[in-house]
């Protein structure tokens, strides 16, 4: 475990009604729904199953910092601790403090032009028993 990101963890996006978003993945692409969206799980380098969410978020929320931001991506890392130590040698804006969930360990930094991003040292065991839609 380095401290680097992984692969991507999820796409966030904004709509003006999350949950009608959220039947129209479902009705016209096939999409298995969750409460956050699409939630998609694929075979990740060493044969574990890993996730991605496509998050549907309400077009006023705040979740991605400023109102503008219309999208904000989510990175998977291996070792969140040794990131935030990689993150502050580099003097990236870290915007919050880390925070963890069952699910796994948080934070946001903010890239270079300001776009919030979100960094994700998931326990992808924690969605066994999520409905997922296989990626292939």
């Amino acid at each position: 475990m380095n401290g680097k990101a992984i692969g991507l963890g999820g796409v966030f996006l904004k709509f003006k009604d999350p949950a009608k978003m959220n039947s129209w993945y479902s009705e016209v692409l096939g999409l298995t729904t969750n409460d956050y969206g699409v939630l998609f799980s694929f075979n990740s380098e060493n044969s574990k199953t890993a996730l991605l969410q496509l998050g549907t978020f309400p077009s006023d929320s705040d979740y991605f910092g400023r109102n503008e931001q219309q999208v904000m991506l989510n990175f998977r890392v291996d070792n969140l601790d040794l990131m935030l130590i990689r993150l502050k040698s580099l003097n990236v804006e870290i915007l919050d403090e880390m925070e963890t969930y069952e699910y796994g360990k948080f934070i946001h930094i903010s890239d270079p032009e300001g776009n919030r991003i979100e960094l994700w040292e998931p326990i992808d065991a924690a969605f066994s028993n999520e409905p997922t839609t296989e990626m292939q």
